[in-house]
């Protein structure tokens, strides 16, 4: 299994559920030497010598590239993981690309695409979204995902990402069910953790916040347990399947908005996204 981001926040609780379980485990990380810190102390919570790190920048296209290069044999679960969150200023990849999109979306997208052989070789792959209630906040900005005529807001951005992240599921769904990969999408609820660091740290109310175990509840029910075998294309939280709702929450967010889960939204952002990648090879 897969885990990107998997040396912080709920990527290291979902390493080490995943890795207690019995799983081999790697963990795909931007700070390889920071990520073998932690990879070391999971290795012995865990009893699980088969912890690993390798080297992803989910926003630089070519390390993904690398990691899809270098890698050999089935995956059994990708954790997409990984993200970034409210950037305050408004920053660009090498492509031009609007970070967070690049980051929490594109790159995620760029390796899923890259492992796809690996995936169906498992037979019975999972591949995991983490999305965020922040989706909540606003769908794909279709005609100027890259903000260069929309006035940035990092919250925007934020939420775009995180709609094009169950968007994928969605996709993979519908696109690869013939070959026995199936996806989902979750939100893992409001945690403290240092994605938070822009926006001033959590701000959800003590009652409502969760600790980083039951953060990465719903990611690792998806990666591994049987109650969800054959589910695809859904959107969970709590350990349970979301309901749609029409319009956000004002008091707890909670529930999925239907344009994250349109199909044909998915399809569109799919094609969207292999054009991106075309334009940055």
């Amino acid at each position: 299994m897969i885990v990107t981001g998997g040396a912080s926040g709920i990527g290291t609780e979902t390493t080490a559920a995943l890795a207690a379980a019995g799983a081999s485990v790697v963990i795909a990380a931007r700070r390889p030497e920071a990520a073998e810190v932690v990879a070391r102390d999971l290795r012995l919570r865990s009893a699980n010598s088969d912890i690993t790190v390798r080297p992803l920048d989910l926003s630089d296209l070519r390390s993904v590239s690398q990691f899809v290069e270098g890698w050999e044999g089935p995956i059994d679960a990708l954790i997409n993981n990984a993200g970034i969150m409210a950037l305050p200023e408004l920053q660009r990849t090498a492509e031009g690309l609007e970070m967070q999109f690049a980051t929490n979306f594109l790159g995620h997208f760029a390796l899923t695409l890259g492992l796809r052989r690996s995936l169906a070789m498992a037979k019975r792959a999972r591949v995991v979204s983490v999305s965020s209630s922040g989706s909540l906040f606003g769908p794909v900005f279709w005609g100027d995902p890259h903000f260069r005529f929309i006035p940035y807001d990092p919250l925007l951005a934020y939420a775009q990402s995180k709609t094009a992240c169950t968007l994928l599921s969605v996709g993979i769904a519908h696109q690869w069910a013939d070959e026995g990969i199936v996806s989902n999408a979750l939100n893992p609820g409001a945690i403290a953790t240092n994605l938070q660091r822009h926006t001033g740290g959590l701000r959800t109310p003590e009652h409502l916040r969760k600790t980083l175990e039951e953060g990465a509840a719903t990611s690792v029910l998806l990666a591994a347990s049987p109650l969800v075998e054959g589910t695809s294309g859904r959107y969970f939280e709590d350990c349970a399947e979301a309901p749609v709702v029409e319009s956000r929450p004002e008091q707890r967010l909670e529930g999925v908005a239907g344009y994250a889960l349109d199909t044909t939204n998915a399809q569109r952002l799919w094609d969207m996204s292999l054009r991106l990648l075309d334009q940055g090879r």
